[in-house]
Parts: C-alpha cells; sequence; structure tokens
C-alpha cells in the first residue's frame, strides 16, 4: 500500500488530517535516516541556538550603550 493511500484510509479513522499523518510519517523518515531533511532535534537544537544569539545580540546591545553612557559621565569633555 502506498502512503498515500495509507494516510487516506487511517487518517480518518483516527481524527487526524491526511496531509499532517503525511507529514508526520516524512519526518519519522527523516528522523530514521531514511529521507534527508532536518531531523526533529537538529531542528529544535537550531532553534535554541538561534534564540540563544538573539539574546546575545541584545545584551550586547545595552552593554554598548550603557557603556557608552558610563563614558560620557567619566569624561565631561567627550561631545556625545
Amino acid at each position: 500500500m502506498s502512503l498515500n493511500a495509507a494516510v487516506s484510509r487511517i487518517g480518518p479513522r483516527v481524527g487526524v488530517n491526511k496531509d499532517t499523518l503525511r507529514g508526520w510519517c516524512k519526518q519519522a523518515d527523516i528522523d530514521g535516516g531514511r529521507r534527508p531533511g532536518t531531523t526533529t532535534s537538529d531542528a529544535a537544537e537550531l532553534k535554541a541556538l538561534r534564540q540563544e544569539v538573539k539574546e546575545l545580540k541584545r545584551a550586547n546591545e545595552i552593554l554598548l550603550a550603557a557603556s557608552s553612557f558610563f563614558a560620557r559621565e567619566l569624561d565631561p569633555r567627550l561631545p556625545w
């Protein structure tokens, strides 16, 4: 039985949209190494790393603003 036939038959029985079920099957093949693509664990790691980069950029912006502020406070001759 083909994947399309299987999801068309099984999806309605378990109350899952056939396209959703097909996507789950494809992702299971990727996670199992039977198909190329981004695995679930790699996708989760990428998401976490992107969030960390975002937080680090924000922290750098805050530190840059703070250092600029304190530089002006310590040396009033600076033309800022």
